[in-house]
């Protein structure tokens, strides 16, 4: 991997990975020097980042992490409940006994996440669950749609969950829930409760938001 691509994956991994906040001001002086190569390469890896949503520049400011787009986020996490509600629907008849225990080992994971209070990890935990669930699902046209709709998340999802810090815990409890209906629950019930938990995510932030709305407001 020469300089270029080095640097480019560098500062990618650590926008997606929340590293870099979002709005952070990344200064391509200081960047150059911690990760050992010239301003160029760096300058070109944050173009590179621009034309990929990922970085933002502003007059008098230079280069920032693009802020999350709250309405492409709620639109999306909105199809993906119903998505993914009828992709756990169809999967449930289809999964195995190694498969609900697999499950239970990633809510231990995520509890785990939880008691460090560490977003990134329980992110990624959630997005391996529904992925694990939606693997079995029979119908491939509804798991591609899925996956697009994840791909196209993931710019945006992976610290969602650091805004909002007691969603884990409540989410924590929901996918323990969800794995006893696909053990034992209707159909329905299992396309209405996933549908239900995607959805309960989006309120959450929705309640955080016009919170700080009604504050600055005051």
């Amino acid at each position: 991997m020469n300089k270029q691509e080095r640097t480019y994956t560098i500062l990618r991994d650590r926008i997606h990975s929340g590293s870099f906040a979002p709005m952070e001001r990344l200064n391509i002086d200081a960047l150059a020097r911690e990760l050992g190569v010239s301003p160029i390469p760096v300058r070109e890896a944050l173009r590179r980042l621009e034309a990929e949503g990922w970085v933002r520049f502003t007059p008098n400011v230079g280069a920032v992490v693009a802020p999350v787009d709250s309405t492409f986020w709620e639109q999306a996490m909105i199809a993906l409940a119903v998505l993914e509600g009828a992709a756990s629907a169809e999967a449930q008849q289809h999964l195995r006994r190694s498969d609900l225990t697999r499950l239970r080992k990633i809510t231990t994971g995520m509890e785990e996440a939880v008691g460090r209070a560490d977003p990134v990890r329980f992110g990624k935990l959630n997005r391996l669950l529904h992925a694990a669930i939606a693997a079995r699902c029979p119908n491939t046209y509804l798991t591609e749609l899925i996956e697009q709709t994840n791909t196209r998340l993931d710019r945006v999802r992976s610290t969602m969950f650091a805004y909002l810090p007691h969603r884990s815990e409540e989410a924590l409890a929901e996918h323990l829930r969800l794995i006893e209906l696909l053990e034992s629950g209707t159909r329905e019930e299992v396309e209405s409760y996933a549908r239900w938990h995607k959805l309960r995510t989006v309120e959450a932030y929705r309640a955080i938001h016009q919170a700080s709305e009604v504050v600055a407001v005051r």
